[in-house]
């Protein structure tokens, strides 16, 4: 069956563009122009993927993000951003903490487009494969159900703060650099994207999430990256 992605954009040309060349890509496409029509298609067709414009009137693409990403149903939906103005590391900040997977800057090529849909469907196809639990001191990952508990209490994650946390566990002991991370978690080019704040505001949401006695083991080497500490 063909991965369905969901368009959302204000832009009717650029739309219909969109909506065409992905369908002839062989991906089945449903779309709308505005933000609050786009929630009530992603609660009712459960895309794979959800391609929204930054700048609407209403909701615009990072509260639509913000709201998905509180939906049950959502966890493994990809979002990524397109936006007609220069993103900023703010920006990127601003979009990653509501769970935004990727970003395009208008105009762009549609090639690059489906490449970038690709790889975020590829990443979230690999997680959903993930089938073993993670338990490591009081802390429990279920990478099939993407859920987390921390001394037997439910905690709720954005995606990334799962995979980071993920990653981290999945290694314990082991240094993993902010590079590394910002290209296997979020799926960055180091050379084009590089910003150590963005692993920086997910470890200090980790943290606060999973209380005192957890958050001294996810660990900053200073210069070097983050890791979880595996010492008793």
């Amino acid at each position: 069956m063909p991965q369905k992605i969901l368009v959302i954009d204000d832009d009717p040309g650029l739309r219909k563009l969109i909506y065409k060349f992905l369908t002839d890509s062989g991906l089945n496409v449903v779309h709308t122009d505005n933000g609050s029509e786009g929630l009530l298609l992603a609660r009712e067709s459960h895309p794979d993927l959800v391609l929204v414009d930054a700048e609407m009137p209403g909701l615009d693409g990072y509260s639509f993000c913000r709201v998905l990403k509180k939906e049950d149903f959502a966890a493994s939906i990809g979002v990524i951003v397109m936006s007609g103005k220069f993103v900023g590391d703010k920006d990127v900040v601003t979009g990653l903490e509501c769970g935004a997977d990727d970003y395009l800057l208008k105009p762009f090529a549609l090639q690059v487009l489906l490449a970038r849909i690709r790889a975020v469907l590829r990443r979230y196809s690999a997680s959903a494969k993930m089938e073993v639990k993670l338990k490591k001191h009081g802390l429990e990952l279920d990478p099939a159900g993407r859920t987390v508990k921390a001394q037997g209490r439910s905690v709720s994650m954005t995606r990334k703060e799962f995979d980071l946390l993920a990653s981290l566990i999945e290694r314990p002991g082991r240094v993993l650099s902010v590079p590394y991370l910002l290209q296997n978690v979020w799926g960055y080019d180091p050379a084009d994207y590089n910003d150590p704040g963005t692993v920086e505001v997910h470890v200090s949401h980790l943290r606060k999430k999973l209380g005192s006695s957890i958050a001294k083991r996810l660990v900053n080497m200073h210069g070097r990256g983050y890791k979880f500490d595996d010492a008793d």
